[in-house]
């Protein structure tokens, strides 16, 4: 007779209750059957697993050190009994959101706040990560939602596109530029202009655009982030053509404060005092945003909440931003 699970069972019983007789009633059977499983055991084992005396067992090294083992089985157990019963309530379920950072900072903290406010007791996590890995890892299943630009189809998932808005540009308060309604292209002659990263297709975009029109702007600073750039050109570094998702959320006014003395605010040694102004850009270059299912993942109506939870928003961008025309 091999051993078995009902041994490993018995066994853990004395170990907890500390001797036989509570090991009975733990397991609802009797003291003679839990001493003759006991018994076994150790018949099968080939060595003793405990020291015997009136009402009482002490464990042996050995059973000391196999407690240690059916200790981390049975806790690793008790996990799956857990996340089991979850999965039978939709409030302690996870969803797992891939997304760029631009719209991680921008667009997913409101979208967020109101699908948690449909759904208090369930878990998100929301992970930025830049293309082409975005598009990887959401071919490879590995989450519910992805959330990139453009709207190219990646292998592996099903696409919808959520919006698409213009490219526009951004200016420090108090920019002579920031006095006219819409920039054009010719208004960049000569300006000092915080560009993308060099392999960033919208860099590339505003290039070729800039050298169709026969413009010198004067490329000094370059990053790979629209928020940096948004960062940038609000300490006056120079102007810049950003997505209107992170123009929109970078550009809160702050009030003039005095750059040094006892009032000073640490926000506006950070940030700078004048604040961030967006303006349209003549030329349409349009921003896509994309949200990615994966094909072979199941799906989850708190995947369906979510979407709807960030076109409720962008709905809101729009209608503002339509309104301030």
């Amino acid at each position: 007779m091999p051993l078995s699970h009902r041994h490993i069972e018995v066994f853990r019983a004395v170990m907890t209750a500390g001797s036989v007789t509570g090991a009975a009633e733990l397991l609802f059977t009797s003291q003679p059957t839990v001493s003759r499983e006991l018994a076994r055991m150790e018949s099968l084992l080939g060595y003793a697993l405990f020291e015997r005396g009136p009402g009482r067992v002490r464990p042996t090294a050995r059973a000391l050190a196999l407690f240690e083992e059916v200790q981390r089985v049975y806790q690793g157990l008790d996990q799956v009994v857990a996340r089991a019963q979850a999965l039978g309530r939709a409030e302690k379920e996870r969803l797992q959101v891939l997304t760029l950072p631009a719209l991680a900072h921008a667009l997913l903290p409101a979208a967020s706040a109101r699908w948690l406010a449909r759904h208090p007791q369930a878990a998100l996590t929301l992970t930025p990560q830049e293309s082409p890995l975005l598009e990887e890892w959401m071919g490879a299943q590995r989450f519910d939602i992805g959330l990139s630009e453009g709207s190219v189809p990646v292998p592996g998932t099903h696409g919808e596109t959520l919006a698409e808005l213009d490219e526009v540009c951004v200016l420090p308060a108090g920019h002579p530029l920031a006095a006219k309604p819409v920039l054009e292209p010719g208004d960049f002659e000569g300006e000092r202009f915080v560009s993308l990263a060099a392999e960033d297709p919208y860099r590339r975009q505003f290039d070729t655009l800039f050298a169709a029109a026969g413009v010198q702007r004067r490329l000094q600073v370059e990053t790979h982030s629209a928020m940096a750039v948004c960062a940038l050109v609000q300490q006056g570094v120079g102007i810049a053509l950003v997505n209107p998702l992170t123009a929109w959320a970078c550009a809160h006014p702050h009030p003039a404060a005095p750059t040094d003395g006892p009032h000073s605010s640490p926000s506006a040694a950070l940030t700078g005092s004048g604040g961030l102004v967006v303006r349209p850009f003549s030329v349409s270059v349009p921003f896509r945003i994309q949200a990615l299912r994966p094909q072979h993942r199941p799906t989850q109506a708190l995947a369906d909440d979510f979407i709807a939870a960030v076109k409720d928003v962008l709905q809101a961008v729009r209608t503002k931003h339509n309104g301030q025309r």
